[in-house]
C-alpha cells in the first residue's frame, strides 16, 4: 500500500449514501481571538464585551465561520476525510454560540454524482440547531 492511499480518508468506492460523522469543540474566548487573528474579522461583537450588551446578543458571540469550519474538519479528517477536496458549501445561520457553547457538527452524505459526493450540514448546541446547510466535496477513486 503506498503512502497516498495509507492517508487517504474513504475513496469513492467506500462511500455510501447515509454515512455520518460528528465532531465537537466547546468554544473558547482562546478560540474566538485567534479565529478573528487569522480571518482578519474584527467585529467588535465577537471581540468587546462592552460593544456586544449593546447588541440583540446582549454578550460577546463567536464568528459563524468558526463553527462552520467545524464542518471542514469532519471533512478532511472523517468523512471523507484527507484527500476529499471541497467544492461548494451553503450555510445558514440561525442561532448565536457564546463562549463555552459546545457545538456538535453533524454531516450526513446525502447523494453521489460521479467523483461529487453531496452532505447535509447542521451544527448545534444541544437541540438548537446553530447552522445548517449542505456540502459538496470531490471524491478521488481507490488507485488501481
Amino acid at each position: 500500500m503506498s503512502l497516498y492511499e495509507e492517508l487517504h480518508g474513504y475513496f469513492l468506492e467506500d462511500l455510501s449514501v447515509g454515512m455520518q460523522a460528528q465532531y465537537a469543540k466547546t468554544v473558547t474566548e482562546a478560540d474566538i481571538i485567534l479565529f478573528s487573528g487569522v480571518s482578519g474579522d474584527t467585529n467588535p461583537v465577537h471581540l468587546n464585551a462592552e460593544f456586544a450588551a449593546q447588541t440583540m446578543f446582549k454578550e460577546r458571540i463567536a464568528h459563524g465561520m468558526l463553527s462552520a469550519s467545524f464542518l471542514s474538519t469532519i471533512f478532511g479528517t472523517k468523512l471523507p476525510g484527507p484527500g476529499a477536496i471541497y467544492m461548494n458549501q451553503n450555510l445558514n445561520f440561525k442561532a448565536p454560540v457564546c463562549i463555552g457553547d459546545t457545538v456538535v457538527a453533524e454531516v450526513t452524505l446525502r447523494e453521489i454524482n460521479g467523483k461529487r459526493v453531496s452532505f447535509d450540514c447542521k451544527c448545534s448546541i444541544g437541540d438548537t440547531v446553530v447552522l445548517d446547510g449542505e456540502a459538496t466535496l470531490m471524491v478521488s477513486k481507490r488507485p488501481e
